[in-house]
């Protein structure tokens, strides 16, 4: 499967920044087979788990956690960039591999024990999964994995993330940056 999903990813050298190779997921959530092949393979891994909230990190991580969230028969909860919530939120700064930014997510959104999955497109230096990860902390919930369909290992995201005590899982790797 791995090699398949590989082959669906579209690959933009020079973006966002030059020696960038930006691993494109659109190219992979179009195609049907490839899109249910994703979720079918989160829903295996996760469905004896009793998850009851699927978080998912703007943007490309709402489609991911939303559909999984259907299939798992849980909640679904949007992490957003700064500003984009209505309500009351927790918010925490971050530095990623090309600026800082801010995520946030409304304060009633997860209840205290709550068993959460978080889920995000791509992990590389780690830096925005690391940030959701202590807004459903903060929140009580019990972060039991963050899920990726892209880990770029070479940029030491899921080291870091490990490093803080929180189980990753990814359905394939690119090597390099």
């Amino acid at each position: 499967m791995n090699e398949r999903l590989k082959e669906r990813i579209r690959t933009v050298p020079h973006f966002p920044k030059q020696d960038v190779m930006f691993r494109d997921i659109t190219t992979l959530l179009k195609d049907k087979d490839g899109l249910q092949e994703v979720i079918a393979a989160f829903e295996r891994r996760y469905r004896g788990e009793r998850i009851e909230i699927v978080a998912g990190i703007e943007s490309r991580g709402f489609i991911l956690a939303g559909a999984l969230a259907h299939r798992l028969n849980a909640g679904f909860v949007p992490i957003r960039k700064k500003g984009k919530l209505p309500a009351a939120t927790e918010t925490v700064t971050y530095t990623t591999e090309y600026s800082t930014d801010t995520v946030e997510i409304h304060k009633d959104a997860i209840k205290k024990g709550e068993r959460v999955l978080l889920v995000d497109d791509l992990v590389a230096t780690g830096g925005s999964a690391l940030a959701a990860a202590e807004l459903v902390e903060r929140l009580g919930g019990e972060l039991i994995e963050i899920a990726f369909i892209i880990d770029l290992p070479d940029l030491g995201g899921r080291r870091r993330i490990e490093e803080k005590g929180h189980k990753v899982f990814s359905l394939v790797e690119f090597k390099g940056k």
